[in-house]
């Protein structure tokens, strides 16, 4: 997948390297399948993010969201067309979008992208996932991997999904697009948290600082260690219970925080395992159940959060069981049956 990535990103760049879309930068593995473990061994999915900057004569403003405040935060994209007069008299071969008459920027450009990939001022997630789409289909016959291996797309709604097959071999890729907050591990991507997510609001992602999390251990673990294997079995075991998959990953990197590396081992494993559910009903009957990234100062050095994000308070994941005592009680039955 990172091989397929990297040459696609070749291409990328040379279709694109004159155009006003998006700029698209190297993708970045994340998802369970890079941090090392996968809740169905059958049915992994490789997920890669792609960030985003601005083209020419373009930036990018993250404005945030009125809604879902006290819990994880949404974005709008808003996309602002910038004076490149300076640039026109160096004798860059480009009109001024501010500065040049509507009807001389269609003669002679091509449309800005707030004609092409947005709602009104703000980047549209659907847009831009059919235009990854149009881009992964047009590039795929330059590909070497072509040659060897079929591609399915499937439809695009929040992502750009699609399989390669050889045979014997089946791959399965999404690959989610961003835009980086600063210079910080957290992004606004395309992936949705909620089944009906507005085309133009974009949810904080901290898919990458995950993954970075998930190395920094394996690069302390013994040879032996089974964290992961922890994190797989117990997922796989609760799978259909209702319990979501990224619950027992939250409570896991909790786990993994606060134990040694040393004390998960294979001789650890049971009592490991006793420590996630421990730590499972615990959070269900306290109805709370911290967020890893949100608001947490301890993280390991080389994880990089925006201060907003850092200094935020405690995200509740289990706000939910607050709210309604009857999803609350449906928690504990689920727990008791798991």
């Amino acid at each position: 997948t990172r091989r397929l990535m990297e040459h696609f990103a070749i291409y990328f760049r040379r279709v694109l390297s004159n155009s006003f879309y998006p700029v698209l930068q190297g993708a970045i593995g994340v998802g369970s399948a890079f941090e090392g473990w996968s809740p169905r061994e059958q049915d992994v999915v490789y997920q890669v993010l792609i960030p985003m900057t601005p083209p020419r004569g373009h930036s990018f403003h993250l404005e945030l969201g009125t809604a879902g405040q006290r819990r994880l935060r949404n974005f709008h994209i808003r996309v602002q067309q910038e004076c490149t007069c300076t640039s026109e008299r160096q004798g860059e071969n480009m009109l001024c979008f501010l500065h040049h008459p509507e009807e001389e920027l269609r003669r002679h450009q091509d449309p800005s992208l707030l004609h092409t990939l947005c709602t009104g001022s703000y980047l549209d997630v659907g847009k831009t996932a059919r235009w990854f789409y149009q881009l992964v289909r047009a590039i795929w016959p330059a590909l070497l991997e072509s040659h060897h291996w079929h591609l399915v797309l499937l439809p695009p709604r929040r992502s750009c999904q699609f399989k390669v097959t050889n045979g014997r071999e089946s791959y399965r890729i999404e690959m989610l697009f961003g835009v980086r907050q600063g210079n910080s591990d957290v992004f606004v991507s395309s992936q949705p948290r909620q089944a009906h997510t507005s085309s133009i609001i974009w949810p904080e992602s901290y898919a990458v600082a995950e993954v970075k999390f998930f190395r920094y251990i394996a690069r302390r673990a013994p040879p032996d260690s089974l964290h992961l294997k922890c994190l797989q079995f117990f997922t796989r075991l609760q799978l259909g219970l209702g319990f979501s998959t990224y619950t027992i990953k939250t409570i896991v990197m909790h786990l993994l925080s606060i134990l040694p590396v040393s004390q998960w081992r294979r001789r650890h494993f049971v009592r490991r395992l006793m420590d996630i559910s421990e730590s499972l009903r615990a959070c269900v009957e306290m109805r709370r159940l911290n967020h890893f990234i949100v608001g947490n100062q301890r993280l390991p050095e080389g994880i990089h959060l925006p201060p907003e994000v850092l200094m935020a308070r405690s995200c509740n994941l289990f706000h939910h069981l607050v709210m309604d005592p009857v999803a609350h009680s449906q928690a504990m039955s689920q727990y008791v049956d798991l």
